[in-house]
């Protein structure tokens, strides 16, 4: 029988605070693209919050290279309430929320993917790295995210709340991983503190 990606995480993992905190702002950006960048299917949304939650799983297996361990673990258990299909997409979703940019010359189950679903991982994808990036630490230290978007210029700016008016959180891996965001959605982004 196949686990929740919550079952999942509880068995190989001893700390679900990061993988559920990612998963949290990974909620919060894709509600703010879908309303202000573009529409994407509710069953997308449910792809990337498993994925957020999964995406740190292959360290059970060895922290160098965890991302591709995830998505091999992924693969090996399945899970519960998604076809075969779709659990490859959870597992290509694990494995660039960090490392390279999907290649459909050299990895494999995104290849096999079509042009369409190959969208799609860039761009869920792209915003789980984003929000793995903003919780860097571990400290849960965003309260909110909003965004704005320049259609006209085509940019995206992220406005970050955190969540004590005295600490703003060093942003530095959220600002280097925000490449695939932009190849998926084809914009450019900013990320900004707001002013509490």
């Amino acid at each position: 029988m196949k686990l929740s990606a919550e079952e999942l995480l509880k068995k190989y993992s001893n700390d679900s605070s990061h993988p559920m905190e990612v998963r949290r702002i990974a909620m919060m950006i894709f509600d703010e693209v879908n309303a202000k960048v573009c529409e994407m299917p509710e069953k997308y949304r449910k792809l990337l919050e498993n994925a957020a939650i999964l995406h740190d799983i292959g360290y059970y297996v060895d922290s160098k290279s965890h991302n591709k361990h995830s998505q091999n673990m992924v693969l090996e258990h399945g899970i519960s309430g998604f076809s075969p299909r779709e659990i490859g997409f959870i597992a290509c979703i694990c494995r660039f929320h960090r490392g390279s940019l999907p290649d459909k010359e050299k990895h494999e189950i995104y290849c096999e993917c079509d042009k369409k679903e190959r969208k799609m991982i860039k761009r869920l994808a792209g915003i789980l790295r984003l929000a793995d990036g903003l919780d860097r630490a571990h400290l849960s230290l965003i309260r909110k995210i909003s965004l704005n978007y320049d259609e006209d210029n085509n940019i995206v700016e992220f406005i970050l709340t955190p969540n004590t008016p005295d600490y703003y959180p060093d942003i530095t891996s959220a600002v280097r991983k925000r490449d695939l965001f932009e190849i998926g959605f084809k914009t450019q982004s900013v990320l900004k503190f707001s002013h509490i």
